[in-house]
């Protein structure tokens, strides 16, 4: 399969087909919650999100969108290298909220008790080959 490009709707379709493919809601701890990342300087100099709805511990919508952003649970928002970093499994999601790197919206203890889960599903996400 060839190198998908980060953030496209090839590239999310893939993230969608493996996230529910390779976490069960008991590996999602049937969670229920909304989280938007944030992409601040796109390679194209726009802002984009990854937009993630999940219920009972199943992902229902996975989805690249640009603004307005929905209404959600969690706002994460930082630099789009950054990000891609996590993405590549190169920084923690955890480390790069602690150093300052990202900024969260939302209830930060919830959060950081919901930090394995992201963790989980961004180490599939690590998988996808793509060019960033």
């Amino acid at each position: 399969m060839p190198d998908l490009v980060y953030l496209s709707p090839e590239w999310s379709a893939e993230a969608a087909m493996r996230l529910r493919s390779q976490l069960s809601p008991e590996q999602m701890k049937n969670l229920t919650s909304s989280m938007l990342t944030i992409y601040h300087n796109c390679p194209d100099g726009k802002d984009r999100a990854l937009y993630y709805a999940i219920e009972n511990g199943v992902f229902t919508e996975i989805s690249v969108r640009e603004e307005p952003w929905p209404e959600v649970e969690f706002v994460i928002s930082g630099d789009y290298e950054t990000f891609a970093k996590i993405s590549r499994a190169e920084l923690g999601s955890r480390a790069a909220l602690m150093g300052g790197k990202l900024r969260l919206q939302g209830n930060m203890v919830k959060a950081l008790s919901l930090a394995s889960i992201v963790d989980r599903f961004n180490k599939i996400l690590a998988e996808i080959s793509c060019t960033y």
